[in-house]
């Protein structure tokens, strides 16, 4: 199986959108694809793919409710299918106080367990919960779409996962820069205990200036692995989410004719999709 963490400390990096397009690629080589948003902010992954109807909805059942041990049905009622036949397990405002109710939980079980020296595992309750729904079985790919920020919505996304994909802004501007990824994949690890491979770091509104082809060579320096940039679409990222599509139904359902440039930036999220199945020896089939 295949799971990864799409993870950027930078906002505005096009996280949700890569996460997006690499799911749907992955679905359309013929691999069975759960995404699962870890993002309480609007504008999330659910949003794009049109399953956020209830996120504001108190009583609904969500992924915090089955982290903390109360669900209120099975994990297979979380997921919505969507296109391409990508399944969404969708956020929900529950997220916001999900350091609280993990806190509170924690609480409760080291108070209740007879083993003195027993420490709630705050930042494994999503592993758990897909590991009792048999998510290893049922799905080739899993892809965790997670907040910018540090906290438990991403630790549990890579306590679950293992593996970062990193979308990154070739700029010297922003919180993050890229001298600066090897410093937060080493951060995580440590705070985590555990090792985290980084599967690619990917490029993304590229426009190919000098400067940025500086800071492309220096990620390859460092080591990480640029299998393919993604070149600055404006135009196709915003009509996406005007439509709340990925980019290969916006291009086939709602332009009216294609751009040459468009099909390449799809056979790019194809390539990527592709250069991850690889890297686990997942046999794709289409």
């Amino acid at each position: 199986m295949l799971t990864y963490t799409v993870y950027s400390e930078a906002g505005g990096v096009g996280k949700t959108t890569l996460s997006a397009n690499l799911a749907v690629a992955h679905a359309r080589a013929g691999l069975d694809v759960l995404v699962i948003d870890m993002d309480p902010q609007d504008g999330s992954i659910s949003y794009l793919f049109d399953v956020d109807e209830a996120r504001s909805e108190g009583a609904a059942d969500n992924i915090v409710r089955h982290m903390i041990g109360r669900p209120q049905g099975s994990f297979a009622d979380l997921v919505h299918e969507t296109e391409h036949g990508v399944d969404v397990v969708p956020s929900h405002n529950m997220l916001e106080r999900l350091t609280e109710l993990l806190l509170k939980t924690a609480e409760l079980e080291e108070d209740t367990n007879p083993d003195p020296d027993y420490e709630y595992p705050m930042y494994e309750q999503l592993f758990r919960v897909l590991r009792e729904a048999d998510v290893p079985s049922t799905y080739d790919v899993l892809i965790i779409d997670p907040p910018a920020t540090t906290g438990p919505q991403l630790y549990n996304a890579l306590y679950a996962t293992r593996n970062l994909v990193i979308p990154v802004e070739l700029s010297g501007k922003g919180e993050q820069s890229v001298s600066g990824l090897q410093d937060l994949v080493e951060g995580l690890e440590s705070e985590l205990e555990i090792n985290i491979g980084v599967l690619a770091a990917v490029p993304n509104e590229v426009k190919n200036t000098s400067d940025q082809r500086s800071y492309a060579k220096e990620l390859e320096e460092l080591g990480f692995d640029v299998p393919v940039s993604i070149r600055d679409r404006t135009s196709m990222f915003e009509g996406c989410w005007r439509q709340q599509c990925s980019a290969f139904t916006f291009i086939e359902e709602h332009r009216d004719r294609k751009r040459d440039y468009e099909v390449e930036t799809l056979e790019k999220f194809e390539q990527l999709a592709e250069h991850l199945a690889a890297q686990v020896e997942l046999e794709v089939t289409a």
